[in-house]
């Protein structure tokens, strides 16, 4: 079953810089390389193959691929994290930071995030470049299955984007989703659920994404 461009897949993957793990889908290798979230998700991502879920190298090395596929791909920056850009070195004055700057924190400077990389008396430097950016990078990743149906394919791709299991119903092309109350103001679903019910109406049969929040008295 050749993968192509628009299907829903399962796939996990390990992505590492010179050897060091900065990105997994698997639990146990996230222990080992100490990046082990207990909020995070595992057990491999639901994507859909070029829509941009990973990065462009990986995207692109995924079509052509059979399921069950296990392999390797080496990725330059340019099709990884970008190609870095020394502008985006500043220097800083230190009382733009709430506490003392020290080489390689992560800090917010007028809503950037970057890195400090220097730090001299009064001023700091700081590098608002992306993560990884210039660096080459290789992902090792094992296709696990193709999601044929489509309620597989929304809850993969609500997984994806808010982590969490939803209840999913669909009937002829309308996909129902029940979104527990809880979540009403989480900051990733709302940045998130346009653009989820946006992709699955490019990239199935649905036509219609209803989100049904439910109260009742108690």
């Amino acid at each position: 079953m050749t993968i192509q461009k628009g299907d829903f897949i399962r796939v996990s993957y390990t992505g590492k810089n010179d050897d060091r793990v900065y990105d997994t889908t698997d639990e146990e290798v996230a222990k080992a390389n100490e990046i082990y979230n207990e909020k995070g998700k595992y057990g491999g991502d639901v994507i859909i193959v070029g829509a941009g879920h990973t990065v462009a190298g990986l995207d692109e090395d995924l079509i052509g691929k059979d399921v069950g596929y296990s392999g390797s791909v080496t990725i330059p920056p340019e099709k990884a994290f970008g190609i870095r850009n020394p502008e985006l070195i500043e220097t800083v004055p230190i009382t733009k930071f709430e506490q003392r700057p020290q080489v390689g924190m992560p800090v917010q400077v007028d809503g950037r995030q970057g890195i400090v990389i220097r730090a001299i008396g009064r001023m700091a430097q700081v590098d608002f470049n992306r993560f990884l950016a210039g660096q080459t990078v290789t992902y090792d990743y094992d296709i696990k299955e193709k999601i044929e149906d489509n309620e597989g394919k929304v809850k993969g791709l609500l997984g994806l984007y808010i982590g969490k299991e939803f209840s999913v119903e669909i009937k002829d092309s309308t996909a129902t989703v029940e979104i527990p109350p809880e979540i009403t103001f989480n900051q990733r679903w709302l940045m998130s659920k346009r653009q989820i019910a946006n992709e699955l109406i490019e990239n199935t049969d649905i036509k219609e994404v209803v989100y049904l929040e439910r109260y009742k008295k108690p």
